[in-house]
This record gives structure tokens, C-alpha cells and sequence, in this order.
């Protein structure tokens, strides 16, 4: 079955589609392939919002019609990443390792076009020192050229949201296309993450990364009151599972993996409980005799329920093999590539299986899927199942 032949959304299925995408640098190239998935679907989403790099695919996405926002997300990816070297075939696999930090070192020495930039070695010597290690004044360009902000803030069609924390405060904080004019310096200051990228002031605070506080927009976008049932894509570039480390490279790439996808989880758990309170609330009122419920208390615990239905898609980039600690700023072509068609597949794969179709237990509330999960256990149950038949024949062979 091809992207184009994705079952029917079932006419009856009316909630709401959201898309949150969380922060992770180049690892973001994953999101752009699942959007490319979902833009073929009859599962458009009304309402984008993201952190860090999730925010700069969010506004390439709300901010162009629909049939250009896989093209302009393809311009941004090209135009910030390197092209790779090809290498003979018995050398690619000798040599993707060193390609892959060789890739991550020129990122941190010369920046990336389009994005970011070191400073001039001259800027440390002034008496005002730069509070960051590069500048993003080529974003601010990018942005302008390849996102229609008027289009942003006018359009209805989709919602538009991205977090940042204010520098001054410490408090977390979005920026809603339905509450505020959106800027260039909006997104830019969602993705400011120090001490590499410097905040954006705007309207006299600055704002740094909101992966500082949440890499993760998911809670924002699912407890915006008033609730609607939605049905939410959360597209995370690190994976929570993983294998044991073998060596300190190993150890530092699964600590990030670990540290940012712990949020996304405790997050995800958190609401799923509180959901699932409002709907134990709902409950209870059916069965309040009329003198309780129309006490004081009885409505103030009114106030907390909620009838609502969320089901949240998770859709997490998994690489086959370790690509060590620096693979979110690992903006080599070929990488990006690869990160670009894992996403698109394992979208289209998800859509395909569309387990929010199936009737659903009228007391829950929240619905939790992870459809490659359940795909990679059923993979490796298969192939742990023949490798034992193997190993049974060949023990029958000895024996006789």
C-alpha cells in the first residue's frame, strides 16, 4: 500500500488533529518526513506547535498552503545541510563514523547556512562580550523567506504555537497565533538554546530554548481550555528504550536520549491521569443523588470534569544504529536524508494501521499508541522464534 492508499478517515470521525513536535537540532529532518506522511492523509492538522527545532518545522508548516509546505520544508533541510561525500562501497561503512563526527565538528566550527554562525573572533575582544557562541542572524533571514507569517496570523485553517522560557523569570511561556501577532523572533526564540545561540528579546524580555523547561509541546496544545477530542500526532527525536552502552561515545548519546525523552513521558503519563480523573468525575455525578448534587461542593467538583476524548500517536525516531553523542547537530545531507524517509515511513506505516479507529471503552479517556513499537516487538519476537527453531534443529542434527 502506497502513502497514496492510506485508508479513508471514516466520515464518522470527527475529532480534532493537532501536530506537536518536540526539540532535537538536526534529528528535526525526522519531523519534516512525518508531516510529509500526514500532508498525503485525510489527517491534516488544524493546530502545529512545537519547541527549538520543532518550532522552525512548525512555521514552515503554518505558514505556507498546503501544497508548498513539503517543498519549503525540503528547502530548509537543503539549504542547512552539507551534502555527504560518496565513498566506494567497501569504504561507506569504515568510514560513516568518521564522516558522521567529522560532520558534527565542522557544525560546531563554521555553523550552518542559513542558521547559525560563529561569531567574529573579534566580537570577544569588544568590551561587551557575546552571551552566546554563535549568532542566528541567517535564521531570521530563512524564516522570512520561507514562511508567510501573514499567512500565520490570519489563516484559520491552522493554529499555530511555540514555547520559550523567559530569561528574566524563569517562567515558560507560548506564543498562540490565537492569542498574539506572531514574529520571525517568536520561533527564534524557541529554538535559542544556550550557551550556543543567543535570546531573543522581544517586547523588552529575552527568551531562550523552551527545551530548558519542556522539549515538548503536547500538555500546552491538550489542556488548552476550552478541550476539544483531538487526535494528536507527538513526532519526539529521542527514543526512550534503548540498548546498553558499550563504550563513553554510547553513554553520552543515551544520557541526551534519556534526559529528553523523560519529559515527553512524564508528561504524556501526567495527563493521561488527570484525563482520566475528569472522566472518573463525570461519573461520579451520574451517581450523586439530586440533594448532593446541587450542593457547593458538588459543583466546584463540576468544574474539574471533563467529557472530552484524546488520543495521542506517538512517533519516535528510533535509529537502527548508535550515532553517538553529537547526532543532533550531525547536519550532513545524508543523515538528513535518512532521518527525512525513517519519518515518512514510519508515519505512513502508523496511518496505515490507524489504531485510533477502533472502538474505544466509554469510561477512558486518553488512548496512548506507539504503533513502530508494537511493530519492532512483534519484528524481533519473530526473528528470536526463528533463530530458535534453528538453534532446535541444529541441536537434532548433533544428537543423532
Amino acid at each position: 500500500m502506497t502513502d497514496r492508499q492510506q485508508p479513508a478517515r471514516p466520515t464518522s470521525y470527527d475529532k480534532k488533529i493537532a501536530l506537536v513536535l518536540q526539540g532535537g537540532g538536526a534529528l528535526g529532518s525526522y519531523q519534516a518526513g512525518v508531516y510529509e506522511a500526514l500532508a498525503l492523509s485525510q489527517y491534516l492538522p488544524d493546530w502545529v506547535a512545537g519547541i527549538s527545532i520543532g518550532a522552525i518545522n512548525a512555521a514552515i508548516i503554518a505558514g505556507n498552503a498546503p501544497e508548498t509546505r513539503v517543498p519549503r520544508l525540503r528547502n530548509f533541510w537543503e539549504e542547512t545541510t552539507a551534502p555527504t561525500a560518496s565513498w566506494p562501497p567497501g569504504l561507506s561503512g569504515l568510514l560513516a563514523g568518521w564522516q558522521q563526527k567529522a560532520s558534527a565538528l565542522s557544525s560546531l566550527m563554521f555553523g550552518q547556512p542559513g542558521f547559525f554562525a560563529p561569531h567574529a573572533v573579534h566580537a570577544w575582544f569588544l568590551p561587551e562580550k557575546p552571551t552566546s557562541y554563535y549568532n542566528t542572524t541567517a535564521l531570521k533571514g530563512t524564516l522570512e523567506r520561507l514562511v508567510d507569517f501573514d499567512r500565520i496570523n490570519t489563516a484559520k485553517e491552522m493554529r499555530f504555537s511555540v514555547g520559550a522560557v523567559n530569561v528574566r523569570t524563569g517562567r515558560f511561556c507560548y506564543f498562540d497565533s490565537e492569542e498574539i501577532i506572531i514574529r520571525p523572533e517568536h520561533v527564534m526564540a524557541s529554538g535559542a538554546l544556550p550557551p550556543g545561540f543567543p535570546p531573543i528579546e522581544i517586547d523588552g524580555e529575552h527568551y531562550w530554548d523552551g527545551g530548558l523547561v519542556s522539549n515538548t509541546p503536547l500538555q500546552y496544545v491538550l489542556d488548552y481550555y476550552p478541550r476539544r477530542s483531538r487526535l494528536t500526532f507527538q513526532v519526539d527525536v529521542f527514543q526512550g528504550y534503548g540498548k546498553l552502552p558499550r563504550n563513553l561515545e554510547e553513554v553520552s548519546e543515551r544520557e541526551n536520549d534519556i534526559r529528553y525523552s523523560s519529559r515527553t513521558r512524564v508528561n504524556t503519563d501526567a495527563f493521561q491521569q488527570r484525563h482520566e480523573v475528569r472522566h472518573a468525575i463525570n461519573e461520579l455525578e451520574k451517581l450523586l443523588p439530586e440533594s448532593i448534587s446541587r450542593t457547593e461542593q458538588a459543583k466546584r467538583l463540576h468544574a474539574f470534569g471533563c467529557v472530552t476524548e484524546m488520543d495521542i500517536v506517538q512517533l519516535i525516531y528510533r535509529p537502527f544504529e548508535p550515532q553517538g553523542a553529537s547526532k543532533d547537530f550531525e547536519f550532513s545531507r545524508g543523515a538528513m536524508t535518512a532521518r527525512w524517509e525513517q519519518g515518512r515511513s514510519d508515519a505512513s506505516t502508523t496511518l496505515r494501521i490507524a489504531p485510533w479507529l477502533a472502538a474505544k471503552p466509554r469510561e477512558v479517556g486518553v488512548r496512548v499508541f506507539d504503533v513502530m513499537h508494537d511493530v519492532l516487538v512483534e519484528k524481533n519476537q519473530a526473528t528470536t522464534k526463528e533463530n530458535s527453531g534453528v538453534a532446535a534443529i541444529d541441536g537434532a542434527i548433533l544428537a543423532s
